[in-house]
């Protein structure tokens, strides 16, 4: 993440300050691949614009969280009610999911643990007993793996016999009794595809370097060829997760864009979709004009050079729905097992070709 530009990692700064509500200079430093002056710059240029205040190693933000505009129903002690939550990252995508689980927390008088997963050394049982040990009495969980957690899965966490729900992910057996609340990304995926057509494109590729979302993008992706009629000769690229995409990987996708006719792409993720964009720059080619693109996420999308068209999930209102699901069942609510699948939107600017809007 060394070469973000200094408005990205900002960004990202901010969006971590506000998830984690502290940040240190030391751990900025190492998760960035940056050196500690450049994290004290930046520290320095977000608190002239009163975005959060210096203290001593770090930063906090600049004002406390407001309070809620009214009360929620009346419900058990705070110290009753405690939500742990396990999510893979908490600069990505996901402080957008924190931000929404705490603001129920906050009005419903609960209050919020969090551990993160890493998907490459993965512990989410022991995560989960960790949360316990922290008072935990209700789960959130974003399991590392793909979207759709197996069945053994759900009989650990089930094991614990705690309520939960899942977030952004779903069972494997679809008839599996389960509460979760998810984005329907084969929905985002089919959207941005189906857009790029109607702006007349015949070929469109697809790049994603493997996340628990590319399964469902890849899946989205493929049904709009077919239902479409569009020429399935364009490239699709689904790498793993780890390790990272390399320059040759993007540039080997451009080349087989270009050499191939295809004219459109879409991306996942931000951050691989603006890497595509600098490489064609490199090339001397132009985005939209040699290649237009449709970033999966909408994190980064809108600082790119050329700013991108970006699916973008509802990740906040993720977050809200899964805590006040959770909050209910705590609350002894006698509710039917509830799922739901959220549709991300499409935010349309400069790099698909149509008039931003």
């Amino acid at each position: 993440m060394a070469d973000l530009l200094v408005a990205q990692r900002q960004e990202l700064l901010l969006r971590e300050l506000r998830a984690a509500g502290v940040v240190r200079v030391a751990q900025l430093a190492v998760r960035f691949g940056v050196s500690s002056g450049t994290i004290r710059r930046d520290l320095g240029d977000l608190a002239a614009e009163g975005h959060l205040v210096r203290v001593r190693g770090g930063a906090v933000p600049a004002e406390p969280p407001a309070p809620a505009a009214a009360p929620g129903p009346p419900s058990t002690p705070a110290g009753e009610r405690t939500l742990g939550l396990l999510v893979p990252s908490a600069t990505y995508y996901y402080p957008g999911v924190i931000a929404g689980v705490r603001a129920v927390a906050a009005r419903r008088g609960a209050r919020v643990v969090i551990a993160i997963s890493d998907p490459a050394q993965p512990r989410d049982t022991q995560q989960i007993e960790e949360l316990r040990a922290a008072g935990a009495n209700g789960l959130l969980i974003a399991a590392t793996g793909g979207s759709r957690v197996a069945t053994p899965v759900l009989a650990g966490v089930r094991s614990t016999g705690l309520p939960f729900v899942l977030l952004e992910r779903r069972p494997e057996d679809p008839y599996e009794p389960c509460e979760f609340v998810a984005s329907d990304h084969r929905q985002g995926a089919f959207g941005a595809v189906r857009h790029l057509h109607r702006l007349g494109h015949r070929k469109v590729a697809l790049y994603c370097h493997g996340s628990p979302t590319a399964e469902l993008i890849r899946e989205g992706h493929a049904e709009a060829v077919t239902r479409l009629g569009l020429d399935p000769g364009a490239p699709v690229r689904c790498g793993r997760r780890h390790p990272p995409a390399t320059p040759r990987q993007h540039d080997e996708f451009i080349e087989r864009c270009l050499a191939g006719g295809t004219t459109a792409a879409v991306v996942h993720s931000d951050g691989d979709a603006i890497t595509l964009l600098q490489r064609l720059r490199a090339r001397g080619l132009r985005t939209p004009e040699d290649l237009a693109l449709i970033a999966y996420d909408d994190e980064l999308a809108a600082l790119a050079q050329v700013p991108l068209t970006a699916v973008a999930p509802a990740k906040r209102l993720i977050g809200e729905s899964a805590a006040e699901l959770l909050v209910d069942r705590l609350d002894g609510g006698r509710q039917p097992v509830r799922g739901m699948l959220m549709q991300p939107r499409l935010v349309i600017r400069r790099s698909c070709g149509a008039p931003p809007r």
